[in-house]
């Protein structure tokens, strides 16, 4: 793995030197797009809005329209010119407790790898933090771009989870809530009995991605120029539940039905993404 950055946390005159890795991946399926008749890869070209012609690379800059038509224009050394205090090192400000933060504020995490010299001040604020459950409040720099961003234990490790700005994070005036319609205690008795019956331990691994397993499918299907199976569309949902006692009695019968056949499932029954992951293995092969 490698690190995207290097630089140091630091909090009152603790100086913690650290490397920061990506601690997540996006998995999708990549396109190219092609002319039909030939397959051929479609490129696109920088042309410029006042005379089509194409621009070459050394002839574009960054522009900034600060009035309709009016711009000012930004090179490399211009950005080099905004030194910033947080640019070189997570600089910890505040330390809160990590509940009182709305969970939509974060959005990207990262792990922290203490360098040689910081293991011990890192496996100390590590166990401070997990001791206190506060995370800490930090600034950093990343590729030129200043981001807020929490200091927490995560397992062995600190993790860095970059977060959203205040200004950055809606708030859902406009939208209903629902808070207008009563609930009998009937329906809520109901509500949490299903909720309990769905309720399991935390299994990340078991959450496939249906989509992308289903599209790979089609994808291995067409280049075996086999024909793809249709399948029927899955019934929609009713928009509007009239008795929302019936609907969770037969939810809670058809939590019960699962809850029942995963018990009764034999080690040697496997999933569709499983078959599918074997299947790639043996093409690749």
């Amino acid at each position: 793995m490698r690190a995207i950055w290097k630089g140091s946390i630091n909090f009152g005159l603790v100086y913690i030197p650290v490397s920061v890795y990506p601690a997540t991946k996006e998995e999708k399926i990549s396109f190219r797009q092609l002319r039909a008749s030939d397959l051929s890869p479609i490129r696109y070209k920088k042309v410029a809005e006042a005379d089509q012609k194409e621009v070459p690379a050394h002839e574009i800059v960054k522009g900034f329209e600060y009035e309709k038509g009016k711009w000012i224009t930004l090179r490399d050394e211009d950005f080099e010119k905004v030194q910033i205090e947080s640019t070189h090192s997570v600089e910890i400000t505040d330390f809160v407790d990590q509940g009182q933060i709305n969970p939509k504020f974060f959005y990207k995490p990262y792990f922290l790898e203490p360098q040689k010299g910081g293991e011990k001040a890192y496996a100390l604020l590590h166990k401070a933090l997990t001791a206190s459950g506060k995370v800490g409040v930090a600034k950093v720099a990343i590729q030129k771009r200043e981001y807020l961003a929490a200091v927490k234990p995560d397992g062995l490790f600190l993790i860095l989870e970059l977060m959203h700005f205040a200004q950055e994070v809606l708030e859902p005036s406009s939208l209903s809530n629902g808070a207008d319609r009563s609930v009998s205690p009937q329906e809520l008795k109901m509500a949490t009995a299903l909720i309990d019956a769905m309720t399991a331990e935390w299994e990340p691994t078991k959450y496939r991605d249906q989509y992308q397993t289903a599209l790979m499918q089609l994808i291995e299907e067409k280049a075996q120029k086999r024909t793809p199976a249709a399948k029927a569309p899955a019934p929609r949902v009713q928009p509007n539940v009239i008795d929302m006692v019936a609907v969770l009695q037969q939810s809670l019968q058809r939590a019960g039905s699962k809850a029942k056949a995963s018990n009764g499932r034999t080690p040697s029954q496997k999933s569709t993404s499983a078959l599918v992951k074997r299947k790639r293995r043996s093409v690749a092969a």
